[in-house]
């Protein structure tokens, strides 16, 4: 089985090269791809000598992982964000398991010191599991005969890893892997824990009750609840 590894950045310059040094070990058994969202800082030319592409897109991550897996030739895509590292041996875990799966995702450690954070990856491991739906920094992976049969990931600003989730889910059940990756808990920190949580559980009550994405994407930038019929700040 050949991977495509597929990373939608954009302005990860500080992070990146610790991100893609990390995958130098699978370039036997993936090809790299960078797809970058318009990056004004120095990301496309730090990741260059360590991807096997490097892509421009538009901004927006369901925009860039799709670039990015149309160009693919591997068998099975891997979206990984810029904050994010696989576990040891993630491929090989993903070939010994895989067995007829269509999709699947890791299990989630978020760095930090606050013990809740701990907690909360717990949590969304549990209803990842419970649910069949996976949040992107668990890295979904997807074979491409699935993700081409849905037409890829939804052109949203927002809950596109849902969306993709959910619409998968006619290929069955996704394989759980209990490995974790090791995603940054930035967002987390910066707005505080308890907010984070209040908010993005509102955003997806508000995705539910079919909000645009476009509207909750601004939210989450402004870090604001959803309310039905509220007005919007101005960015």
């Amino acid at each position: 089985m050949k991977f495509s590894i597929i990373i939608p950045a954009l302005n990860e310059q500080h992070g990146i090269k610790s991100c893609l040094l990390a995958l130098q070990q699978y370039r036997d058994q993936a090809e790299i791809i960078l797809v970058d969202g318009g990056s004004l800082d120095q990301t496309v030319s730090i990741s260059t000598p360590l991807v096997d592409k490097v892509l421009k897109s538009a901004e927006g991550r369901a925009k860039q992982m799709n670039v990015g897996a149309n160009s693919a030739e591997g068998d099975l895509f891997i979206f990984l964000h810029a904050d994010t590292y696989l576990p040891d041996n993630a491929l090989t875990l993903i070939s010994a398991n895989i067995d007829g799966a269509a999709r699947g995702r890791f299990d989630i450690r978020l760095t930090g010191s606050d013990w809740m954070l701990a907690v909360i990856a717990q949590m969304m491991n549990w209803r990842s599991r419970l649910t069949g739906i996976a949040t992107g920094d668990q890295v979904i992976f997807v074979t491409k005969t699935a993700f081409n049969s849905i037409n890829g990931y939804a052109n949203i600003a927002l809950m596109e890893d849902i969306d993709l989730c959910q619409r998968l889910k006619k290929s069955g059940s996704p394989l759980c892997l209990t490995a974790k990756v090791q995603s940054s808990a930035r967002r987390w920190q910066e707005f505080g824990v308890f907010k984070i949580i209040v908010l993005m559980w509102s955003l997806r009550l508000g995705y539910f009750f079919a909000e645009n994405p476009e509207v909750l994407a601004q939210l989450y930038k402004q870090g604001r609840c959803w309310l039905p019929f509220q007005t919007l700040k101005k960015t």
